[in-house]
């Protein structure tokens, strides 16, 4: 019990999102109207996302400066479980600019950066199948996991508050926290935060742990 008090504290944390999530009062920000409520759920994933991905360049170089497979093994599970979070922080952002913008993929720069973003690790991931080789894998995925992660910055943060979007917190479109006068938004987003990207580490370790016994009967089966 006393190891597993996170696990549990991300349950009691995801059942307050949630629940807050659809029945805290939203203010009413332009035409977002009750479709703000996605923030709780689309910001959370892109947290969570990038705290895995960090997690897996780390791990790329430490992986680099050691040549341990594990080292590989916990890269390539924090990555593909942060594309997975990537991906459901993208599908609640298209499901979010439907009601908003009239459309599910637009022309706006926020979706295009964030799309190249996320290719650009979906291919790190193909990459690794097309090795056989364990250790020609773990070095070659490893240096471009660390190119994938230079580029992931300035594509899903830096450039789109950088030009004219859409999308909110940009150059030219305000974020939801100035309207939020009354903070109600701050006390279901903040732990939002905390829960889904403990949700994901938790999947994370799940995955390393599977990955580490294929290792192992690999190596000694």
């Amino acid at each position: 019990m006393a190891k597993n008090w996170w696990k549990i504290a991300c349950v009691l944390i995801l059942l307050y999102v949630i629940i807050g999530g659809f029945s805290v009062k939203v203010p009413s920000i332009g035409n977002n109207q009750q479709a703000a409520r996605s923030i709780f759920f689309h910001l959370p994933m892109w947290m969570c996302m990038y705290t895995l991905l960090a997690i897996s360049v780390v791990n790329s170089v430490w992986y680099l400066a050691t040549n341990d497979l594990r080292r590989d093994i916990r890269a390539s599970s924090a990555g593909s479980i942060g594309v997975l979070f990537g991906m459901m922080g993208f599908a609640t952002g298209m499901l979010w600019s439907t009601y908003t913008w009239g459309g599910t993929i637009v022309n706006d720069p926020k979706q295009m950066t964030t799309a190249i973003a996320l290719t650009i690790y979906m291919a790190y991931l193909v990459l690794r199948l097309s090795f056989t080789d364990l250790d020609k894998r773990a070095r070659v995925s490893a240096i471009f996991n660390v190119f994938a992660f230079a580029l992931l910055i300035p594509l899903t943060y830096i450039i789109p508050r950088m030009v004219e979007s859409l999308h909110p917190g940009s150059a030219t479109s305000p974020g939801f926290s100035s309207q939020d006068t009354a903070g109600t938004i701050k006390m279901v987003l903040w732990p939002a935060f905390l829960g889904w990207t403990l949700l994901g580490i938790w999947i994370y370790t799940l995955r390393n742990r599977y990955k580490r016994l294929v290792l192992k009967n690999i190596l000694h089966g």
